[in-house]
């Protein structure tokens, strides 16, 4: 595994970093790590069925992207 040495890294930034990791309950470096991937990793692709509540129920077998569509018309 690589390591990464960071120089010149501010204060005020660092002790940023600190606080955000304690409150995770992670070390230093596991929150530089957790940071750096959700930067640089893209995202899952979420759906609106993963919601709670928001009436996701009434989504089930529709496709989001033929009723945007629909509606766009609709609207026109």
């Amino acid at each position: 595994m690589a390591t990464l040495n960071v120089k010149n890294l501010p204060d005020a930034l660092y002790r940023k970093l600190k606080a955000r990791a304690k409150r995770e309950r992670r070390s230093v470096a596991q929150e530089v790590t957790v940071l750096l991937t959700e930067a640089l990793e893209p995202a899952a692709p979420r759906s609106i069925l993963e919601l709670r509540g928001l009436g996701k129920e009434l989504w089930r077998g529709v496709d989001a992207v033929d009723h945007v569509a629909s509606e766009r018309t609709t609207w026109r």
